[in-house]
């Protein structure tokens, strides 16, 4: 959590300044960092740990070690902020960092959301402004050996609870389609197309946590959608999730995906609403969402 002292403001870099850079006063007369709020990214490698910083002498709770973040921008998602932020105090490479999940601190009057993010493109962080001592993967058993930074303190016990959770969500394309009478059965191909974008727009935007029986605000689960029959032919623009083009019956092959990922240790979710396959899911450890759920989601999320 980045919380300033005043005298931060006066030793940023010249230039442009966004409106985010600015002091909210609590009612109690504290002061927090961020007009539009704050964000900061959790960067969690399983072989190397967790991406600190530690903070220079001069700042608020200086010298302690805390996660790389900042003042949002104005109209600024919080995935996006605490993304540029890490980039811009660690030099965190685009696309190095995959989403997981975003937790949030709302006070009402100021917020601070810590994007939880896995590293799937191995990196080594960069100082490149003056608000770091020092950037270092550290063990998630060493964490809490540091002085840390005392928001991150506070919200490091139950981060640490999170990191083992990874959810993902294998969907029976066929069924959700089949279930909505738009006119599919001319065109299955282009209709499952149409699914898997507008999916893709899901995956991007994060699933309530509630909707997955999870803790925190919102997750970033990673989704496989089967296909299967003449929707195989689909063409779509969607990068961020897995198409597994069934060579066979799409019900073995979406209790088969199922269950690899339940052994992988993924916290998994299946969508359809055929009673058989719903069964066989279970019966792999698999939790079921009938096709109605993930097109609520979508529904909300346009």
């Amino acid at each position: 959590m980045t919380i300033e002292p005043p005298a931060f403001e006066h030793r940023r870099p010249l230039g442009p300044r966004d409106p985010g850079d600015a002091w909210v006063v609590a009612p109690t007369g504290e002061r927090y960092w961020g007009a539009f709020g704050a964000a900061g990214l959790l960067a969690y490698d399983r072989e190397r740990g967790v991406l600190l910083q530690h903070r220079v002498t001069w700042s608020h709770h200086g010298d302690t070690w805390a996660l790389p973040g900042g003042a949002r921008h104005e109209g600024e998602s919080a995935c996006d902020g605490a993304l540029r932020e890490a980039q811009e105090e660690a030099g965190v490479p685009d696309g190095a960092v995959r989403p997981r999940l975003m937790s949030v601190l709302d006070l009402g009057y100021w917020s601070y959301s810590t994007l939880v993010g896995d590293v799937v493109e191995p990196f080594e962080p960069v100082i490149s402004d003056p608000e770091s001592h020092e950037l270092a993967w550290v063990p998630v058993d060493e964490v809490d050996r540091r002085p840390l930074h005392p928001g991150f303190e506070d919200a490091w016990p139950r981060l640490r609870e999170l990191l083992p959770v990874r959810p993902a969500v294998v969907v029976d394309a066929a069924n959700v389609v089949g279930s909505v009478p738009d006119g599919w059965w001319r065109d299955r191909a282009g209709a499952a197309g149409r699914l898997i974008d507008r999916i893709g727009g899901l995956v991007g935007a994060g699933v309530p946590a509630h909707a997955l029986g999870l803790p925190e605000t919102t997750w970033f689960p990673h989704v496989t959608v089967v296909v299967e029959g003449q929707a195989k032919a689909t063409q779509t623009s969607a990068p961020d999730l897995d198409i597994v083009r069934a060579a066979g019956s799409g019900d073995d092959t979406i209790a088969a995906e199922a269950a690899r990922l339940v052994r992988s240790g993924r916290s998994v979710t299946v969508v359809t609403s055929d009673r058989g396959l719903a069964e066989r899911a279970r019966h792999g450890g698999a939790e079921v969402r009938g096709s109605r759920w993930l097109l609520d989601l979508l529904d909300l999320l346009e």
